[in-house]
């Protein structure tokens, strides 16, 4: 949950909220705690309620409507049937974004200003020589 945290980002957030909460810090803390407690009595008796009605075990992650019917109305030989016509394509599909991707990273780095460039054998067109100016004629 804190991944991205670190220590000092962590106690500051703890130092912010014994100053916003004061003396109720505690009084929220387990309020927060059973806020979350009854959220997860909920969402488990309501899988065991689908469980009961639709008579079979139910997972809270088998709610997903793609994984349902993979799990329940799906067997394997059947996934596998659906799958084998559109592996091809997707593979084939695949190794082409891949080409392409790799072409156009190739020509970003050719067009990337802040890399320096290499030498080329070929010498470098010689700038144009000035013109003259008007106050150089007269």
């Amino acid at each position: 949950m804190f991944e991205n945290l670190n220590w000092w980002e962590i106690g500051v957030l703890l130092l912010l909220a014994l100053l916003i909460f004061g003396d109720r810090l505690p009084n929220v803390i387990s309020n927060g705690l059973r806020m979350v407690r009854n959220l997860r009595n909920m969402a488990r008796n309501a899988t065991g309620d689908l469980s009961r009605e639709l008579g079979t075990d139910i997972q809270l992650e088998d709610l997903h409507p793609k994984a349902f019917i993979r799990k329940h109305l799906l067997s394997a030989e059947d996934e596998q049937a659906i799958r084998k016509p559109l592996q091809g394509m997707y593979d084939n599909l695949r190794s082409d974004v891949t080409g392409v991707h790799d072409e156009l990273k190739d020509v970003a780095k050719a067009a990337d200003l802040r890399t320096p460039r290499v030498a080329t054998s070929t010498p470098a067109p010689a700038p144009p020589a000035p013109r003259p100016s008007y106050d150089d004629a007269t």
